[in-house]
């Protein structure tokens, strides 16, 4: 049981270094995710979600 978490936690640790800067992604992706949620309020929802999601990209942007 222990040795199959093992082989996921691997698999998973590639995945992350595999798709670009894992801190940025770390950074982003709750980003995204509430800007995603507020997007669901109407009127205002759109607009936070632009503005969120365009901040998410400038960040990810960072050289690091």
């Amino acid at each position: 049981m222990m040795k199959r978490y093992v082989k996921i936690l691997i698999c998973l640790i590639i995945l992350s270094f595999s798709s670009g800067c894992v801190l940025t992604k770390l950074v982003t992706v709750p980003m995204r995710v509430g800007g995603a949620a507020v997007s669901i309020v109407p009127v205002v929802g759109n607009p936070a979600h632009d503005t969120v999601d365009e901040t998410a990209e400038k960040v990810d942007k960072v050289p690091i």
